[in-house]
């Protein structure tokens, strides 16, 4: 069973962000004193007195706007609205009631959901700061400051009366983080894969500005899968908002299982898609480069061939990449991405046993001795694999200096010839042991 789910809604600038940032205790939302910044339904685990819960962030709702950008904010609020066991509805005591207040007011009374009135923004409380509210006809204001914390726990008291009876665990989940340039269509891809539209899909580049998590079953397998911002070229960054979504973006792959690297096939591998792939490398993550837009590709019989080459000659750093050929939009091969994602996971995740590995780290040195340094040569007493995802191999050697990266590279091919490692990045690191020299 999943967790209770507390939707924030309301007009935009109401600080609906503020409030979602000091509950999950980091800043997940982008918050900026300006309407709009938060555009998709953004999702954080929390606990408030010992009960589990899930709290969706959502854009301010415009509507009577006629932007198409406020037109999908709009459908993404109504679907948390439908999908929340109790509503936060956000207004704002400074300003003071606002006629789209009332409009959204009724929106949420045709609900039939539980909703918890909020005037935000009261720094010092008086009655008369919030007896206009009363007007909405959705019972008592709940006022409070969010910038400041105050009232936010008399706001969760209340809200927790209203879950479900029975609560359970966090459900653990394999996390995928879907990056990628601007308009390579990440989001689109996130949106097939769910079923539904999850994230805002419009013609514009750079329209997700959040990383936004998305928890979802295939049969009895929990994933969570992580639609990010286009990840621009730094010269290109030049608004804070979209510094914060680069810097979203990166985290999302550290917090990753997986990172699925979609590239607009159409426009082929560019220096940014090298340098974002890079990145996933450094950190060590099992990922897919999943060549996206292949239905807008003319081909023939060796096109794949071909872009194979192409990856393989840009791409020499991680020559254990695993790629799919895919239509977010038609949904070709979209169905095998689940499958490659599993794949890399394991391969990640995979131990090698140890009397196996030394085996194979002693023929690999009798079969190419390592190069000789001042009159020295390594010395490879024993081996270990001591960690996964990614797989971490230590040597005990003589002297750790004496290893050069032409020949740990070498070990490393030797392994992967050895053991399945495609998809996955793999360490090898030397440990010192004078007293055997």
């Amino acid at each position: 069973m999943a967790n209770p789910l507390i939707a924030l809604v309301g007009r935009p600038n109401v600080g609906k962000s503020t409030f979602f940032n000091k509950v999950a205790g980091r800043k997940i939302s982008i918050t900026e004193d300006r309407p709009g910044v938060t555009r998709d339904r953004l999702y954080t685990d929390a606990v408030w007195r010992d009960k589990h819960f899930t709290m969706v962030d959502t854009g301010g709702i415009e509507l009577k706007s006629e932007d198409i950008m406020w037109k999908e904010i709009a459908k993404q609020a109504d679907v948390a609205i439908e999908t929340a066991d109790v509503i936060l509805f956000f207004t704002d005591g400074k300003e003071g009631l606002h006629p789209s207040d009332y409009d959204v007011a009724d929106i949420l009374r045709r609900s039939k959901k539980p909703v918890i009135l909020v005037v935000n923004k009261i720094d010092d409380y008086s009655p008369d700061k919030v007896f206009e509210f009363y007007s909405l006809g959705l019972g008592e204001p709940y006022a409070i400051s969010a910038e400041h914390s105050k009232g936010i726990g008399d706001v969760l008291d209340e809200a927790i009366l209203h879950f479900p009876d029975t609560t359970q665990e966090p459900v653990p989940s394999l996390k995928i983080a879907v990056v990628g340039k601007p308009n390579a269509g990440k989001s689109s891809l996130v949106n097939k894969i769910l079923g539904h539209e999850r994230s805002i899909v419009t013609p514009m580049a750079g329209t997700t500005r959040d990383a936004i998590d998305t928890l979802f079953y295939r049969g009895d397998k929990a994933y969570t899968i992580i639609d990010t911002a286009g990840i621009r070229k730094k010269k290109n960054v030049d608004d804070d908002v979209e510094y914060y979504s680069n810097m979203r973006a990166f985290d999302a792959v550290r917090r990753s299982d997986v990172c699925l690297l979609v590239v607009d096939s159409a426009e082929g591998l560019t220096e940014q898609d090298v340098k974002i792939i890079g990145y996933v490398h450094e950190q060590g993550k099992p990922s897919v480069i999943v060549m996206n837009k292949w239905d807008l590709v003319e081909k023939d019989t060796h096109t794949v061939n071909r872009f194979e080459e192409q990856l393989k000659e840009d791409l020499k750093f991680m020559d254990y990449f695993k790629s799919i050929y895919i239509s977010a939009k038609t949904g070709q091969r979209v169905e095998k991405m689940l499958a490659a994602v599993d794949e890399v996971y394991a391969n990640a995740s995979f131990r090698v046993p140890t009397g196996e590995l030394n085996d194979l780290i002693s023929d690999a040195v009798r079969l190419q001795e390592p190069p000789s340094y001042l009159g020295r040569r390594m010395r490879v007493f024993f081996s270990s694999q001591v960690g996964v995802c990614p797989p971490l191999f230590v040597l005990h050697v003589n002297d750790e200096r004496l290893l050069h990266f032409s020949y740990a590279r070498y070990l490393e091919n030797q392994i992967r010839r050895a053991y399945d490692f495609t998809g996955t990045p793999i360490k090898i690191v030397v440990r010192e042991k004078k007293d055997e020299d």
